[in-house]
């Protein structure tokens, strides 16, 4: 199909008003849009940034050919859940630090959506999950999607929480602990790193167990196969649990309820350019295995 009888690309787009570059950025994207014929649809908050421009409704995602992130992880993370139903791929453009999901730093936008255009790219699919609470009677919570991580925890205070952990149908294990990260392997080199979690290859589907701080020596994280349904309970008597997930959406839980994780039926597609692997970016971004011989 020829580009005019395919029409204008349609390109989503997604922000944090936090970063103070993100005026310019818009800016030089509102001018490369205009060079090369590109219709751009910004979520809400972006239009005050823009002063007009067609809107990023639930209804338009569908039809999006990408997703453009001007931000940090988080900000990826948002967008991501946006549009993974609908298999729409996602760029990241650092506006950050850390960027370690990003594809492209703020300077190299238009050379990332030039290479895009062109065709001159790869498609990094990541595992994400789903999870939702439920009563003892079996009634549904709403459902959430993650692409890092979903966390029980408790607020209020310092106390440690019962857990346990049930898979294969079975009871895996229970302990005392702040809570619970069940991540992906995208999610590992996130909250589960720092609680002592396995750095996992997004390429080994997986869900990760790691518990928050356990109150033993024999509890350690437990990488547990894709395709399994985890369901967590809590065997405290509490009022003060929250469900979070990728660290940005939230569920209050009540007593009783227990919460359920298992793999979504798609994945999250990321843009990824030549040379930009997983292994590499882990020793740029996070100095994993950068080994300094000393004299």
């Amino acid at each position: 199909m020829s580009a005019a009888e395919r029409g204008p690309r349609r390109i989503g787009v997604v922000g944090h008003s936090h970063y103070g570059m993100l005026q310019e950025t818009l800016t030089r994207l509102a001018d490369f849009a205009r060079r090369e014929g590109v219709l751009l649809f910004y979520e809400p908050p972006l239009r005050e940034y823009v002063g007009d421009g067609e809107l990023l409704t639930p209804e338009m995602c569908a039809g999006l050919d990408l997703l453009l992130t001007l931000g940090g992880d988080g900000t990826l993370l948002r967008g991501a859940r946006l549009v993974v139903r609908e298999g729409v791929p996602v760029l990241g453009v650092n506006l950050g630090h850390l960027g370690f999901l990003t594809s492209a730093p703020r300077d190299g936008m238009e050379d990332a959506l030039e290479k895009w255009i062109a065709g001159d790219f790869t498609i990094d699919e990541r595992m994400a999950l789903e999870c939702h609470a439920e009563t003892a009677d079996g009634e549904q919570g709403r459902r959430h999607l993650a692409l890092n991580d979903a966390v029980l925890h408790k607020t209020g205070a310092a106390r440690v929480i019962r857990l346990a952990v049930s898979a294969y149908k079975d009871v895996v294990g229970s302990y005392s602990a702040d809570g619970i990260i069940l991540a992906t392997p995208t999610g590992s080199t996130a909250y589960s790193l720092s609680a002592g979690g396995p750095i996992v290859a997004p390429s080994v589907h997986c869900i990760i167990a790691t518990p928050i701080c356990p109150h033993t020596l024999g509890v350690r994280p437990l990488v547990l196969p894709a395709d399994e349904t985890i369901t967590v309970e809590v065997l405290s008597p509490t009022e003060e649990l929250i469900l979070t997930i990728d660290g940005q959406d939230h569920e209050r839980l009540v007593p009783g309820q227990k919460v359920v994780v298992y793999r979504a039926p798609r994945p999250v597609r990321l843009v990824r350019f030549d040379g930009q692997t997983f292994f590499s970016t882990l020793r740029r971004k996070l100095r994993w295995g950068d080994l300094v011989e000393r004299e």
